[in-house]
């Protein structure tokens, strides 16, 4: 049921709740027993030697196994037998068998950190009073309070709330916090990084305070689909594995056709049944590479720590190999193609863009700077909320000192930012007189303002002049920039006034592509590696830096979440050859675009920090996850972890990965080689 697109009395009267008093203690016992308890669920675990045995399924294992068995037989029926050879092998297939339950445990992992982010307890309304109770016991109809710093117990429509945010990077893929309203009413269907009426398990509560009623509990929540899609999402067989597993299946009918074939020829050379048995077999264990799997351990072994060096730390030996088959690589935007910190890169006057560089854009930056709360530390570091820290950033570049700007010229009052308003104001002491300074939303702040500043002088806003301003605002827009406006006034006895103020101008920013990127992005389509960008952000701001990076050509087409759910799967399968940017999506989207891409037989690498991203990391060829700013359960359910989180590290990974993949197909001539040389002696 879409709980956004109803208003918050009917979301609470279909879930027989209420308001003040929230469910009674006897309702939320029973819905308790209906429903379980608000936790998330892994599949039945098998035991560890379950598990062991399984890996001795494989064909090629299989073989190793008879090899071994026969040849300690003959070497049982010989005088002087040597045993070396089958004990070697039985070595190898068993330290083969342990790495794979090693590996298999490693999913698990994922599940246990997503558990790991659930909030230990959750403030409800039970029996009209306020109270703190476990985060497992809630039930659907709960009223809960959130409040800055909590961890939301469990999905919820908003009943009330005052000048809320929730951090919802690691579900949505949204770096910025999500701004929430409880007023607000959405169309149905909507990603989930739109639905601002509701808040999500797992998410954090960055500022304000709110009351919502629970719709959705344990698996059925969010971040429960996550989880339900890492129990059920199987990790994919990798090219080497496939490879390895049709050389085995060659080399034991080969085994047994020399074994059928030497056996006549030496009984029609009278030799003796017995004696033909053994010659045969013995040439058919000769024919087996006992030590392929050895070598192969060896050379991917060597590759991961050549890997480590370069910022890829491997958390699976086969994926050494797949990245170098690698034929698609799917990256997240924020932070691994750009450098995910807000950074202003236009300005403008009333009148037009201006030079970063120039005197009127250090006077805009540094009235700017006057009303924001993000503090300069030093060597380039700005702590606070992305956009005031982009904008304290722009004013120490320009020459000012914001520290010693904001001693000069205190502030004596404030009225802070929030969602409905869109805009904030603080009162500064300048000299002998106090002024207001504001920023906000542009469409908002300029319907406050009578006046302009043009040429350094104060001049009437014409609605010519309104025009002008609000194009400037548009074309930046267009260039999937955040536009922050800035204005300026008088006070009312000291006190912050906001009406008849001075506009003084815009500032653009955005999270800029890295700079190394640019040129992976090159080597990429060298290599015959295809691109593609996979975000939750919205298509305008995607499809810009795509554009920008050389991902997304004029001819290249962009998908939006809400695009593939109305497509059937033989259009999406078409739609992915061509498609290079999707935008707006959910964990469900990232899955079905890995599994479009491998049913076309590509090999995918797929990157991810976020809980979001673990499924489709765990159905990838090969997951590449964040070290610096990537979360657990992406890391545990990733093959691989970037520590620099840098796009061009994976491109370098991936041509090592490729002389790695030559490395073992070497070895393996060499070893059939040999193995076939030995045959044609005798």
């Amino acid at each position: 049921m879409d709980w956004y697109s109803m208003s918050a009395a009917d979301a609470v009267g279909k879930l027989g709740s209420s308001v003040d008093r929230g469910l009674s203690s006897r309702e939320a016992e029973k819905r308790l027993g209906q429903d379980g308890e608000n936790i998330l669920r892994g599949k039945k675990k098998k035991s560890i030697i379950a598990e062991f045995f399984e890996q001795f399924k494989d064909f090629t294992v299989i073989v190793l196994l008879i090899a071994s068995g026969v040849s300690f037989a003959t070497s049982f029926l010989e005088e002087h037998g040597d045993f070396a050879d089958p004990i070697m092998i039985l070595i190898i297939v068993i330290l083969n068998a342990a790495v794979g339950v090693i590996q298999q445990r490693r999913a698990e992992h994922s599940l246990e950190a997503l558990k790991s982010m659930s909030a230990p307890t959750a403030t409800v309304i039970r029996d009209g009073k306020e109270t703190k109770i476990p985060a497992s016991e809630v039930v659907r109809g709960d009223i809960i309070e959130v409040r800055a710093g909590d961890l939301v117990p469990a999905d919820a429509r908003l009943i009330s709330s005052h000048s809320l945010s929730a951090q919802e990077s690691a579900l949505t893929g949204e770096s910025m916090p999500c701004e929430k309203d409880a007023l607000c009413r959405i169309p149905g269907g909507s990603p989930q990084a739109e639905l601002k009426n509701m808040i999500f398990s797992s998410s954090v509560i960055t500022a304000g305070h709110a009351r919502a009623v629970v719709t959705q509990t344990g698996m059925d929540t969010a971040v429960g689909k996550i989880a339900h899609l890492l129990n059920t999402e199987d990790e994919p067989t990798t090219p080497l594995q496939i490879k390895l597993a049709k050389i085995g299946k060659v080399l034991g009918i080969g085994a047994l056709a020399i074994c059928a074939l030497i056996f006549v020829l030496s009984i029609l050379r009278g030799m003796g049944v017995l004696s033909a048995f053994m010659l045969s077999v013995s040439l058919a264990v000769a024919a087996i590479p006992e030590g392929l799997p050895a070598v192969v351990t060896v050379v991917l072994s060597l590759g991961v720590q050549k890997m480590a060096k370069s910022n890829a730390v491997i958390r699976r030996l086969p994926a050494v190999e797949t990245l170098g088959a690698a034929t698609y690589i799917c990256s997240d935007k924020t932070g691994t193609l750009t450098q995910n910190k807000m950074t202003v890169t236009a300005a403008c006057s009333p009148s037009g863009e201006i030079q970063l560089t120039g005197e009127e854009a250090k006077k805009l930056f540094s009235l700017a700077a006057l009303c924001c709360d993000a503090k300069y530390e030093g060597k380039g570091k700005v702590s606070g909320e992305p956009t005031e820290a982009a904008i304290v950033a722009a004013a120490e570049r320009s020459g000012t000192d914001t520290a010693k700007l904001n001693r000069q010229k205190p502030r004596t009052d404030e009225i802070p930012f929030s969602s409905e308003r869109k805009m904030m104001s603080v009162a500064i002491k300048d000299g002998d007189k106090i002024i207001t300074v504001a920023k906000g939303a542009p469409d908002v702040l300029i319907k406050k303002c009578s006046d302009i500043i043009l040429n350094g002088t104060k001049s009437p806003l014409t609605s010519a002049r309104r025009e002008k301003i609000l194009s400037l605002n548009a074309s930046l827009a267009e260039r999937a920039l955040r536009v922050i406006a800035v204005a300026t006034g008088e006070t009312n006895g000291g006190k912050i006034s906001e009406t008849g103020l001075t506009f003084c101008g815009l500032i653009g920013m955005e999270d800029p592509p890295r700079e190394e990127a640019y040129e992976a992005v090159k080597t990429c389509r060298r290599a015959g590696i295809t691109p593609v960008m996979i975000t939750g952000d919205h298509a305008g701001t995607a499809c810009a830096t795509a554009k920008k990076l050389g991902i997304l050509s004029r001819s290249g087409e962009c998908l939006t979440g809400a695009q593939i759910d109305k497509m059937g799967e033989n259009e999406f399968a078409r739609a992915v050859r061509s498609c290079r940017v999707y935008a707006r999506v959910t964990p469900e989207h990232k899955v079905r675009i890995v599994k479009a891409l491998r049913a076309h037989g590509e090999v995918v690498a797929m990157t991810g920090d976020g809980v979001n991203d673990a499924p489709a990391l765990k159905a990838a060829d090969i997951g590449c996850a964040m070290g610096k700013g990537g979360t657990q359960v992406a890391q545990n359910a990733a093959d691989m972890i970037l520590t620099d989180d840098n796009f061009a590290t994976i491109v370098k990974a991936v041509a090592q990965g490729r002389g790695i993949y030559d490395n073992i197909r070497r070895a393996i001539h060499y070893l059939l080689g040999c193995n076939i040389g030995e045959i044609l002696c005798v």
